[in-house]
């Protein structure tokens, strides 16, 4: 049996990749005693990617809604809770006067990319499951 194959060989290097860089960064962290803005910023994107697909993986939640609103209301939960991150983290660390704008920048741009994605394949799954029903009302019938 093989555990690599044409369908996951990409999810398998960007999953490897992301483990050895979070644990060699962690590495050099403890090693040196302390973290770099390059370091800070990997981590950063960790989580800020991990917020992504966790609102995005929400959109069952939001079914009721039509698929902009669900977009929108998605994007800006997202949106709040970075920007409440920040606020928090001011009272510890200095954030530069443009952090907030910054910030909805570097989360705004790949997030957009990435619902885009999420959409289409979330659409071409759909389709091809009322397909598969279909087909078997047909065969009943």
């Amino acid at each position: 049996m093989k555990l690599v194959n044409k369908k996951n060989v990409i999810p398998i290097i960007c999953i490897t990749y992301t483990i050895i860089s979070l644990l060699l960064t962690t590495f050099e962290i403890f090693q040196k005693g302390e973290m770099n803005p390059t370091q800070l910023n990997m981590f950063l994107f960790l989580l800020l990617s991990v917020l992504g697909v966790g609102v995005l993986s929400q959109h069952y939640r939001l079914e009721r809604y039509s698929p902009l609103t669900m977009i929108v209301i998605q994007y800006l939960s997202a949106e709040v809770i970075i920007l409440v991150s920040l606020k928090a983290a001011s009272y510890f660390v200095d954030i530069h006067p443009n952090g907030y704008r910054d910030m909805t920048i570097s989360f705004s741009i790949p997030y957009f990319i990435g619902a885009v994605i999420y959409y289409i394949c979330l659409r071409l799954e759909v389709r091809k499951q009322n397909r598969i029903l279909e087909t078997l009302k047909r065969s009943r019938e």
